[in-house]
C-alpha cells in the first residue's frame, strides 16, 4: 500500500515545534473534523487543541510539520465527529496512514493506564512508545494482530463472500487473524479451508496494509484454486461464490487493501477492472 510519503515517525519531537502540525484530534475513537462542510483537515496550531486535549502523542514530522495525537474529551467549537472509516475515505494518502496510526496509539495508550498484570497504574516512558508499571516493570508496547487476506483464483474467476457485517451488496477477498503459533501461509490455508471449505496453493504476496480496527495488520495474497467446493462457514460467512472476472458484484475501495487486491489480480488474470464502490466493510 501506499507508504506515508515525507514522514519521519518519532516519539520524540526533534527540537523546536513548527508552527503549524497536523494534529489528529480523537473524541471516543472518532476524528474530529471541520465543521464547514468545504473544509479538509489542515494543519494548525497545536493550541487550539492542546488546552483540552486528556492525552497527546507526538507521532513524527510530515513534510517538515510536527505531528500529533490528542484525546479530546468532547469536539470544541466548529469542529465535529466523524467516524474514523469515513474520515480515511477523504484523507488519501499519506494522511490516512498517519490518522491510522494516531487512532492505534491512543486506543493503546486507553487500554494500557493500568498493568494488565497487577493493576497499577502505569507510566509512560520517555523517548520510547511504551507504558511501564512501577510496580512489578511489566512494559506494554503498542499491540498489532496480523491477519492475512486471500483473494482465491481459478481460470476465469475469482471467489468473493460477504459478511454479515458487510455494506450491503459488497464481496470481499477472504481474511482472518493469525493464531499462536501460525505463519501466514499458514493461516491462509487454514481460513480458507474453514471459511469456505476449499484447498489452494501457489501463495503470492500482494501486499500489507495497517488497519486500525482496532490494531490489524492486513497481509494480503493470491491463492490458486486446488480442490473442494465452497462449504460456508455459517457462523462467519453470509454468502460465497465464484465469480467471473468480467462480472464482479460490488467490491470494497481502493482506500482498502482488498480493493487493491482485487482489482489489480483481476486485471492480472485478463479481467476488467472492477467496479469500486464508496462504502467500507466493517472491521472484522
Amino acid at each position: 500500500m501506499n507508504p506515508l510519503t515525507d514522514f519521519d515517525p518519532a516519539v520524540v519531537p526533534p527540537g523546536a515545534a513548527t508552527e503549524s502540525a497536523w494534529c489528529l484530534a480523537f473524541v471516543e475513537g472518532q476524528l474530529l473534523w471541520p465543521e464547514d462542510e468545504g473544509r479538509r483537515l489542515e494543519p494548525q496550531v497545536p493550541a487550539s487543541f492542546e488546552a483540552l486535549a486528556a492525552a497527546r502523542h507526538f507521532l513524527g514530522q510530515l513534510g517538515g510539520l510536527d505531528c500529533w495525537a490528542m484525546q479530546l474529551p468532547e469536539a470544541p467549537p466548529g469542529w465535529r465527529r466523524l467516524p474514523l472509516r469515513a474520515a480515511m475515505m477523504q484523507l488519501g494518502e499519506p494522511l490516512m496512514g498517519l490518522a491510522s496510526r494516531a487512532a492505534q496509539v491512543l486506543e493503546w495508550d486507553r487500554t494500557h493506564a493500568h498493568c494488565g498484570v497487577c493493576g497499577t497504574p502505569t507510566e509512560r516512558l520517555e523517548g520510547e512508545r511504551a507504558r511501564r508499571c512501577p510496580a512489578c516493570g511489566h512494559t506494554a508496547y503498542p499491540r498489532l494482530s496480523p491477519a492475512m487476506m486471500a483473494l482465491v483464483w481459478r481460470e476465469g474467476e475469482v471467489l468473493l463472500a460477504r459478511s454479515p457485517h458487510y455494506a450491503p451488496g459488497v464481496y470481499s477477498a477472504l481474511a482472518g487473524f493469525v493464531e499462536p503459533g501460525e505463519s501466514l501461509e499458514d493461516c491462509v490455508h487454514r481460513e480458507v479451508a474453514e471459511e469456505v471449505g476449499i484447498r489452494v496453493a501457489d501463495l503470492r504476496y500482494y501486499g500489507s496494509q495497517s488497519w486500525p480496527f482496532p490494531h490489524s495488520l492486513m497481509v494480503a495474497y493470491s491463492a490458486r484454486w486446488t480442490g473442494g467446493e465452497i462449504v460456508r462457514q455459517e457462523a462467519e460467512i453470509e454468502d460465497a461464490r465464484w465469480f467471473p472476472l468480467d462480472a464482479l458484484p460490488k467490491v470494497p475501495p481502493r482506500f482498502s487493501i482488498a480493493g487493491h487486491l482485487i482489482a489489480d489480480t483481476v486485471q492480472a488474470l485478463g479481467g476488467p477492472a472492477p467496479s469500486l464502490v464508496a462504502s467500507v466493510i466493517a472491521a472484522r
